[in-house]
This record gives C-alpha cells, structure tokens and sequence, in this order.
C-alpha cells in the first residue's frame, strides 16, 4: 500500500505538538508536586495519579509518533511491507486513552486539554474512534480511575 506523506507529515507535526504540550505539563506537575510521590498515592485524581495520567499520555504520544515517522521513512524509500507494519501499528488504539485521563484531577491542566483535542483531530488517521473516547475523558466531572478501595 502506498501511504500519503503529506498526511503523514501533518499528522506527526500534529503528534510531536502535542507530546510538547504533555511534556511541558509533567514538568509543571513535577515542579509543582515535587515530583512523584516515592510512597505512592492511589486515589484518583491525586497528584501523583494526575501526573503518572500525565506520563501515560505522552509515552503514548510518543510511540505513536515514533511509528507515524517510521511510516513515512519507510514509505520514502519505497520499502512498502515496512510501511504498511509501521501504520498498523501507528493506528493501534492505545490502552492510556481514555484510562490516562481518568485518572488525573479535574479540571485537567490547560495543556493537557489541547493536547487531547489535536489528538481528538486526528480521529480520521486512526482506525477506530479515538473521537469518542477523548470526548469522554474532557466530559468526566472527576476521576474515576483507580477506584476507591473499600
């Protein structure tokens, strides 16, 4: 299959500025929590769970971007079989969407909202609707996840 780079270009450009905007929302997090909590913290919406969402996100980001830019090297010089690996696994629905968000607190940073809406922008690229799941997670009154244990 032949890929198209320009959409490939615009979707990494889209990737890659949304994983600034999630990595400049860890630090803020960090910065402001002094870090991860070494003890740890498992209620919902805690610091430490709003800033592991936060790393969750962009770890995914991440790799989807590595794959998106791997498609399009590969689809450069011509190495289809390579390509057509790299964009399955470019549209693999990624487990941290919506789970990621569900567990920071809310409202979630500014940042991290934008950064969900380019994703949510991106509904088109991926194979499965990453629309509704996102639509979901900036909808969510609070955190939900990890439950509350009785």
């Amino acid at each position: 299959m032949i890929h198209d780079l320009n959409e490939l270009g615009r979707t990494g450009r889209v990737l890659n500025e949304a994983l600034a905007l999630l990595e400049s929302e860890r630090k803020r997090l960090e910065q402001q929590h002094g870090g991860p909590s070494p003890s740890g913290d498992g209620t919902a919406g805690s610091p430490m769970q709003t800033l592991y969402g936060t790393v969750l996100l962009a770890a995914s980001t991440r790799k989807h971007l590595k794959w998106v830019a791997l498609a399009a090297g590969y689809t450069s010089l011509g190495l289809g079989e390579r390509a057509d690996h790299a964009m399955e696994m470019a549209c693999l629905k990624p487990v941290d969407i919506p789970s990621a968000a569900n567990r920071m607190a809310r409202p979630l940073g500014e940042a991290t909202v934008r950064a969900l809406e380019m994703l949510r922008d991106l509904n088109d690229f991926f194979g499965w609707d990453i629309k509704l799941a996102i639509d979901a997670a900036l909808a969510a009154p609070h955190a939900t996840f990890p439950p509350p244990r009785d």
